[in-house]
């Protein structure tokens, strides 16, 4: 009995290092994810789920462009503004 669970752990750990290493690599190599949907945001960000993006309730690239992808300056990111707003620059490459 104790050989069986040695033996999970064993293949439990193995697996563990095989995904972080893959994942680790994967990240050195560069590969970008893919940038949220719109929907995706409102369900991440949308604390008073009024289906709105609001200032107070953004984060990160928006919240810092958020004056410039707000064009019609009512307060909140629409879904046309988010499709239309200027793409976040990538890291400079060496």
């Amino acid at each position: 009995m104790k050989s069986t669970n040695t033996l999970k752990a064993g293949l439990l750990l193995g697996m563990l290092v095989t995904f972080g290493t893959a994942t680790m690599n994967a990240q050195s190599r560069g590969e970008r994810k893919e940038p949220p949907t719109y929907a995706k945001l409102l369900e991440e960000m949308d604390a008073n789920e009024d289906g709105k993006l609001a200032k107070d309730e953004v984060k990160g690239p928006l919240k810092e462009s958020f004056s410039e992808i707000d064009t019609d300056e009512d307060g909140y990111i629409s879904e046309e503004e988010f499709k239309n707003a200027p793409k976040p620059k990538g890291r400079p490459r060496n």
